[in-house]
């Protein structure tokens, strides 16, 4: 009988993810290893894990992982970066590690068109420490420390980190995708296989924007969840390319 579908082997055996039912980490984590094993990478590929609810990617993924204090995935990917260029570089980013804490090396790191990958989580609350406002929370949502539903005039408004990005002209690809449905994540699996050609091909910054269910904090069903993405998220964070400049 012809096997069409096993598991990668960029993916450890027998491991038991620690993520809730419905997360979007896990799909996203077994795309990153299914491009890394269809590139032929997995000797040259080094990823930067966040810290946050994927802090222990590096027990799913069989590469080569170096963690990162909070916030500073892209400082310490472009480190490794500019130590070993022939390598391919990822950091792997929450909203809060991303967005909050590290703001000012994800935007530097972007300005100065580091050749890097970076893969942005984007649930809308704080994932592992009980669901907190996010700088990606949206008007309205509600959270633990916004048990009301956000507001602009008190918590000002979500980051829309993509389209921060692309003001700067060191920032080369941005792209938004989900993992909320079967057609979303084929896209998504796209945008990460673009990203490391891009940089595969010394162009630059790229970075993916990936809507994911977060259905404990967002006090959802998996299902629901995956509805809430197209019904409400998306309205506020449309998919699709943001900003191509290669060549």
């Amino acid at each position: 009988m012809k096997k069409v579908y096993a598991r990668p082997k960029s993916f450890k055996q027998g491991i038991s993810f620690h993520y809730c039912p419905g997360c979007g980490h896990s799909i996203i984590h077994k795309l990153i290893a299914e491009v890394i094993d269809e590139l032929g990478i997995r000797e040259k590929v080094i990823g930067v894990p966040p810290c946050g609810c994927a802090v222990l990617a590096y027990n799913y993924l069989d590469i080569d992982m170096v963690e990162a204090p909070h916030g500073r995935g892209a400082a310490v990917a472009t480190g490794i970066k500019r130590v070993l260029p022939h390598n391919l570089v990822f950091s792997y980013q929450g909203d809060g590690d991303l967005a909050a804490i590290g703001t000012a090396e994800t935007i530097h790191a972007a300005n100065r068109s580091e050749n890097i990958s970076i893969f942005f989580i984007n649930n809308a609350v704080y994932g592992m420490t009980g669901g907190q406002m996010a700088p990606t929370t949206l008007l309205g949502q509600k959270t633990s420390t916004s048990p009301a539903g956000r507001e602009a005039k008190r918590d000002g408004y979500p980051i829309n980190v993509c389209k921060l990005l692309a003001t700067l002209k060191g920032a080369v690809y941005l792209e938004r995708t989900a993992v909320n449905s079967p057609a979303n994540i084929i896209k998504t699996k796209k945008a990460i296989t673009r990203s490391f050609q891009i940089q595969r091909e010394n162009q630059g910054f790229s970075l993916i924007d990936i809507l994911s269910p977060c259905p404990t904090n967002w006090r959802m069903s998996p299902i629901e969840s995956c509805r809430w993405i197209d019904e409400v998220m998306i309205k506020a964070y449309p998919l699709g390319v943001v900003k191509d400049a290669t060549k």
